[in-house]
């Protein structure tokens, strides 16, 4: 149930309203826009709404019939803004997240962090733990590659974005990790969902698989559960019978989680694609299509990556891409 305040409601009015709604056993969510107050009330039924429309305050009430309720967009209507540091992601503004898609050494870091930082990119990605069904193959840095990205990144202002991937590693990617990205095969992990909804730090959940966008923004509301209203959507692309990528990116997804959510959503052409050459298309179709940012990987020299190098930018690569969506953005009204 979504209960909308009046424009010049008062605090005690408010207060009034979610202390009844309390009593009647429903959790609050509280949303302060820019005009209205707007209060999401989850975990109980209520059959007859009038004797909330009759309180002091209340413009109007009215149930919320999708399966997820704090994501929905009508819980939050401007959208969500989320800054750290000097980066803002939303609707508005479209996000760079860049870096090497898993992090080799201290020197091939430093390059790709001069190389991103002189193109005014302030978000870096470094992944520690690969991603991979290859048990055989490089497997990350571990805590040594944490540290290693919060030095580098710390050196040119930057902002640390990493995959956990053991859940039992939380504590150590909040000693490190500024924005924490859940990847697809965690996204029904309701526990630790749970458990990062309790932490005041930005979230960017990765779409699985195998999973609808109506799925990803019911594991949304699990993360907003505890407080946590820092919550970023990834499409990373989705399973189907096509065999030329690693998975079918769905182009569609942005517009789709915009119409139904209020949360920003980001997309990973490098993941889905699993292809270079497919990187700047797939790039170029999200901006265009209204994502809020875009993930990628860059490497020195990819053809002698540890892994992944087939899904990771050259460097000249990096700075063609930047310049092209740089020409797009103004088109559809983003900023870079």
């Amino acid at each position: 149930m979504i209960v909308v305040m009046e424009e010049n409601a008062s605090e005690d009015q408010i207060v009034t309203v979610v202390d009844r709604l309390v009593q009647l056993g429903f959790d609050i969510h509280r949303s302060t826009g820019a005009r209205y107050t707007i209060l999401g009330a989850v975990g109980s039924r209520l059959s007859d709404l009038r004797g909330i429309e009759l309180l002091p305050g209340v413009n109007k009430v009215f149930r919320v019939s999708s399966p997820f309720k704090l994501a929905a967009r009508a819980f939050q209507p401007e959208g969500t803004r989320i800054t750290v540091g000097s980066v803002t992601i939303d609707e508005s503004h479209f996000a760079i997240l860049a870096g090497p898609g898993v992090i080799e050494s201290r020197a091939q870091l430093e390059q790709v962090a001069a190389v991103i930082a002189s193109r005014g990119v302030r978000l870096i990605t470094g992944n520690v733990g690969r991603s991979s069904r290859d048990p055989f193959g490089f497997q990350g840095l571990g805590e040594e590659g944490l540290r290693l990205l919060r030095t580098v990144a710390d050196s040119h202002n930057l902002v640390t974005v990493a995959r956990l991937a053991d859940p039992a590693q939380l504590p150590l990617f909040e000693r490190y990790v500024d924005i924490i990205r859940v990847d697809g095969e965690n996204m029904r992990n309701f526990s630790l969902l749970r458990e990062l909804s309790r932490r005041e730090r930005p979230v960017i959940l990765t779409r699985g698989e195998s999973a609808t966008v109506e799925e990803v923004l019911i594991s949304a509301d699990f993360l907003m559960s505890g407080g946590n209203r820092q919550v970023i959507i990834c499409e990373a692309g989705i399973r189907t019978f096509e065999n030329q990528t690693r998975l079918t990116l769905d182009i569609g997804a942005p517009s789709s989680v915009h119409k139904l959510s209020h949360l920003p959503v980001i997309v990973d052409p490098c993941h889905s694609s699993g292809r270079r050459d497919r990187i700047a298309a797939l790039s170029r179709a999200a901006l265009a299509a209204g994502a809020d940012g875009i993930f990628l990987e860059l490497h020195e020299d990819p053809d002698r990556a540890l892994c992944d190098g087939a899904q990771a930018l050259t460097i000249a690569g990096f700075h063609s891409l930047l310049d092209q969506l740089r020409s797009i953005a103004p088109l559809v009204e983003k900023s870079l």
